[in-house]
């Protein structure tokens, strides 16, 4: 039998609580149910476009993720692991402003994507918007403090700005 939604909602929560606790020796496992979560559509042929879409990321065909994962998108518009994967296929083919709006759509969705935060962090600074590239990778950071490539690119970041009015 299915588990209820709201105990589903109860478990995330406490998964992104133990996540967001940087002293919490079970962060890895935390990280990994919510990913896990999040790559679940709940329909079969919907997780099947989205390994088709990875798999041809994987490949380094972003164009063919894009057509396998903007069918997902189509069919499965309130997935934001769709979303989230084809503005990662948008961003290798160097489609910053179609990877920005996927990356939006992912967060109204599910504004706790560490994952978005960071990649929308990543585009923002290649657009020179260090400002809001700071804020994004600040955001993604508080969700997910255990992400040393993020902390790094705060440190450089704060290193960039300081000094300069925001």
């Amino acid at each position: 039998m299915a588990q209820p939604l709201h105990a589903e909602t109860e478990g995330l929560d406490r998964q992104f609580g133990e996540l967001a606790d940087p002293g919490y020796a079970g962060w890895s496992r935390a990280e990994s149910e919510i990913r896990m979560a999040w790559s679940r559509s709940g329909s079969a042929p919907m997780d099947l476009l989205l390994k088709r879409g990875e798999d041809a990321l994987d490949a380094g065909d972003p164009a063919a993720a894009v057509e396998h994962l903007t069918a997902l998108t189509d069919h499965a518009p309130d997935f934001p692991e769709g979303w989230n994967a084809r503005a990662t296929a948008y961003a290798m083919s160097g489609e910053y402003g179609p990877a920005v709006a996927d990356l939006r759509r992912v967060l109204s969705l599910e504004p706790r994507h560490w994952g978005a935060l960071s990649t929308l962090g990543g585009l923002l600074d290649e657009m020179d918007d260090k400002p809001r590239a700071l804020a994004a990778f600040r955001a993604s950071f508080a969700l997910n403090p255990h992400q040393q490539d993020v902390k790094d690119a705060i440190v450089r970041l704060e290193k960039e700005l300081s000094g300069v009015a925001l």
